[in-house]
């Protein structure tokens, strides 16, 4: 029979209820911050940055935000929010993806207090679309949450599913 130290018990207790996982380094991973304060041109508009798997930036909402995710082929783009500081959920939160030159969009639209159940439950708020084009993409958010984020993209070729 496998007996178990109380000591033992006490500190997985302990870490466990420190949060190990889910904290926003790592959230962060290797990835660096880029501030996206560029002027990146697409889709007659402009874009602060373009984001992929090596960075990540950070904001406040409510607020807005323009990035450019890269394609070499069709995939899943998914934009990923760990929030902080939550002082209230808002009404809605808006993530709209774009195709290459904009010829078509995939808009979504979530409340408030779903975006914030969803940080509840699983550590972090997410959409994501399908985007077939190659080339630039423009992904904006919006949201009237009272918090602060911190913003990355992940990207799955769809020959992967």
């Amino acid at each position: 029979m496998f007996r178990r130290r109380p000591q033992t018990v006490a500190l997985v207790a302990l870490a466990w209820g420190l949060g190990c996982g889910g904290s926003r380094s790592d959230f962060i991973g290797g990835r660096a911050q880029d501030v996206c304060d560029a002027q990146w041109p697409v889709c007659s508009r402009v874009a602060g940055c373009i984001l992929g798997e090596e960075s990540y930036t950070a904001g406040r909402f409510p607020g807005q935000g323009r990035i450019i995710v890269q394609l070499a082929e069709p995939s899943t783009v998914r934009l990923r929010f760990y929030l902080e500081d939550v002082v209230a959920a808002g009404q809605e939160t808006v993530v709209t993806f774009h195709e290459e030159g904009c010829r078509d969009r995939i808009r979504q639209v979530v409340s408030g207090r779903t975006a914030v159940e969803s940080v509840e439950r699983q550590g972090e708020f997410s959409r994501e679309a399908d985007l077939t084009g190659v080339g630039d993409h423009m992904v904006e958010f919006e949201s009237d949450l009272q918090a602060r984020y911190v913003m990355k993209v992940e990207v799955e070729p769809l020959r992967n599913r």
